[in-house]
């Protein structure tokens, strides 16, 4: 009698099924799941069991009052704004079976993956607060994996299923699993959210477009402390080379319809 075959890979997206005789390397496809919806510099029809979002730093640093960003100054009111849309959004996304995956910021306790250009970036003058020093307020190390300052905020916190990456870049691609983990759930199609949408979500964006991602950037998720006409640019810019521009209540109507 023949051996029993057994499924090997980590997503069933992408999957053998094996056994001590045989190695059968066909995957099964899903079937196409299409969703039409509003965007420009097009609309757009997208298929959900091919999609994937990434929501970039909406993290206590960066989005709380009493994170770092708060703390040396910045308003962080607009860096919120994408929590409601988010919070919307992303349990139609779930319940679609679309993976949600998270990029933060999430350096190691010794820096030693952190060259001087990237540690200058926010402590120029090798004074005051930058990455793994502790918060003013709670002794939070900057941006560390596992502290309090690098976690997702309370009002959009990971969920079961949920996929986390920690970068170290302004893109989550650089030195991250960010690709080879996209590829296995079977992904072409990225969603994007989160902030700062000028810098690190742009920066994402930018590169999963160069390795061959549809990218499509939710406006109404995306947000930035800069000044408006950098999120002006980003938008136009992601228009005109690397994707399109969508707000997220015209996919969730895509999707209902």
């Amino acid at each position: 009698m023949p051996a029993k075959s057994l499924p090997l890979g980590s997503s069933s997206r992408n999957q053998w099924q094996v056994s001590r005789e045989s190695a059968n390397l066909v995957r099964v496809p899903a079937a196409p799941q299409p969703v039409s919806f509003d965007a420009t510099p097009q609309s757009l029809t997208i298929d959900l069991r091919r999609m994937a979002i990434v929501v970039v730093d909406m993290q206590n640093d960066f989005c709380h009052p009493d994170g770092w960003l708060a703390s040396i100054g910045v308003d962080v009111a607009a860096a919120r704004t994408p929590i409601t849309p988010l919070a919307t959004l992303l349990p139609a996304l779930r319940q679609a079976d679309v993976p949600v995956v998270w990029v933060n910021w999430g350096n190691r306790p010794d820096k030693l993956n952190l060259s001087p250009s990237l540690l200058h970036v926010y402590k120029p003058t090798g004074e005051g607060v930058g990455l793994g020093d502790p918060l003013p307020s709670n002794g939070a190390p900057v941006l560390q994996a596992g502290s309090w300052a690098a976690a997702v905020v309370d009002e959009l916190a990971p969920q079961a299923g949920d996929v986390e990456v920690a970068k170290y870049r302004m893109s989550g691609f650089w030195d991250t699993p960010l690709d080879s983990i996209l590829r296995n759930l079977g992904v072409t199609t990225l969603l994007f959210a989160g902030v700062n949408v000028d810098q690190c979500v742009l920066c994402t964006l930018q590169d999963a477009n160069f390795l061959g991602y549809d990218c499509v950037l939710l406006d109404d998720c995306s947000a930035t402390t800069s000044p408006a006409f950098c999120a002006d640019a980003t938008r136009y810019n992601v228009n005109q080379c690397f994707g399109f521009v969508a707000e997220s209540t015209a996919l969730l109507q895509g999707m209902s319809a």
